[in-house]
């Protein structure tokens, strides 16, 4: 089985900064893909960014290349979401995610396993 667990969400005022991050335990040679995804209230859970676990490529949701970035660190078995300039419309809980399967996933039910999120609260 492989674990996930997030940390670093937070409540926050808009224009604020946040860094996600997500340990991924168990068996995790099987794993070659990982992603946040977000769920804000009463909306369908979103893609936002994943990266390649042994290629190192990176993939966004078009809308927010260029805001958010992903990032990962094999030693540590973590990837992260650096979130800077946050907007009210981040408010969500964001979740990470990971598969067995490479190329560009962005659909929720091709990932396999899911942490339980963290909150993100940006305040206006």
């Amino acid at each position: 089985q492989v674990q996930l667990v997030e940390s670093g969400g937070g409540f926050v005022q808009a224009g604020d900064s946040l860094r996600l991050s997500c340990v991924v335990s168990g068996r995790t040679a099987s794993i070659e893909t990982m992603g946040w995804f977000r769920q804000a209230p009463g909306k369908e859970r979103d893609f936002v960014a994943a990266i390649s676990w042994i290629g190192g490529y990176t993939y966004y949701k078009y809308s927010l290349k260029g805001r958010f970035t992903i990032s990962g660190d094999n030693a540590q078995n973590t990837i992260y979401l650096e979130m800077p300039n946050l907007k009210p419309e981040d408010t969500a809980v964001y979740y990470c995610a990971a598969r067995n399967g490479a190329g560009y996933e962005m659909d929720p039910w091709k990932f396999t396993y899911w942490g339980q999120g963290t909150q993100v609260t940006v305040s206006a």
